[in-house]
């Protein structure tokens, strides 16, 4: 955040490696995503496309066309970047960057949960873990009833990674931090959260929303779905006293709520029971796909 004349210059910078496709479309909502939880409307977004030596033109414009597209959707525009063919790339990556500007000045942090807050997760998990699995599986998913794969395989569009208008009207409704979990899954999103606000979580698991197919190619491929990438969910902390009005209004708007955890004074996170939420080294997917056969 850079504090400018005009209010609260915010910025996020994001690349796109565990998949090749889609990548234009994926930078510009991860990107999004990332400045959205702040309360600040993302407006502004370059890109640094690498793509490999043969790729054709219309690949790159395919690339760009669905860049442009996912940027029409929150009334966001391409202002710069670079385009570049290397041998250096075996599938095309994008480095994004999106600007938005508060003009108030004001700005939700990712530290802000304070003592007896609620946590709601607004959307379920793992969208963009399952999307990938689908678009980046083997053999391994020929055994998973296609319906359940073709699903997975659409959640980019539906239901979809962004976070943007769920994050800015819980901005709105007053929430005291926000998070989008993405590499480490939900598990490393509530870490997250937790540590930068010096709070400790208590998680009911059994209220967490999972999105169906992604448990179903985690069950699997062997990942615990916890630790599965998890674009498409928002973490947003509401003072204990005001989180029932909260979610009533964003229910009645149409998104999906769920209260998950509690803070509470000390460090970590855990389940009901007592016992710690695990963490994972690295992201689940990550590590199944690296397993493939060759």
């Amino acid at each position: 955040m850079i504090q400018v004349k005009g209010g609260a210059l915010v910025g996020a910078t994001d690349p796109i490696t565990l998949t090749g496709r889609s990548v234009g479309a994926h930078a510009v909502i991860v990107n999004a995503n990332d400045v959205a939880v702040m309360g600040v409307r993302p407006r502004w977004f370059l890109a640094c496309v690498l793509v490999p030596t043969g790729t054709t033109e219309s690949e790159v414009r395919t690339l760009f066309q669905e860049m442009r597209s996912a940027l029409a959707s929150f009334g966001a525009a391409l202002v710069g970047g670079h385009t570049e063919v290397t041998g250096a790339v075996t599938q095309p990556l994008v480095v994004g960057h999106m600007l938005g500007l508060r003009e108030d000045g004001r700005f939700v942090r990712s530290g802000g949960v304070r003592d007896t807050d609620v946590v709601f997760q607004i959307g379920p998990a793992p969208v963009e873990g399952a999307a990938v699995l689908a678009q980046e599986g083997d053999e391994r998913l020929r055994a998973v009833p296609r319906a359940i794969v073709a699903r997975a395989r659409d959640a980019l569009r539906d239901p979809g990674i962004s976070v943007v208008d769920a994050a800015l009207r819980a901005a709105d409704l007053g929430a005291t931090a926000m998070h989008d979990p993405t590499e480490g899954g939900l598990s490393a999103g509530l870490h997250e959260l937790a540590e930068a606000s010096s709070v400790a979580l208590r998680v009911d698991g059994g209220a967490v929303m999972w999105f169906e197919p992604g448990l179903a190619l985690c069950e699997r491929l062997g990942a615990d779905p916890w630790g599965v990438l998890a674009s498409g969910t928002l973490l947003a902390a509401f003072p204990a006293g005001a989180a029932a009005t909260a979610q009533s209004v964003l229910e009645a708007e149409g998104y999906a709520v769920r209260s998950i955890a509690t803070a509470e004074r000390g460090v970590g996170v855990r389940l009901g029971d007592g016992s710690p939420l695990p963490r994972y080294d690295r992201d689940e997917l990550s590590r199944v796909l690296s397993s493939r056969d060759p």
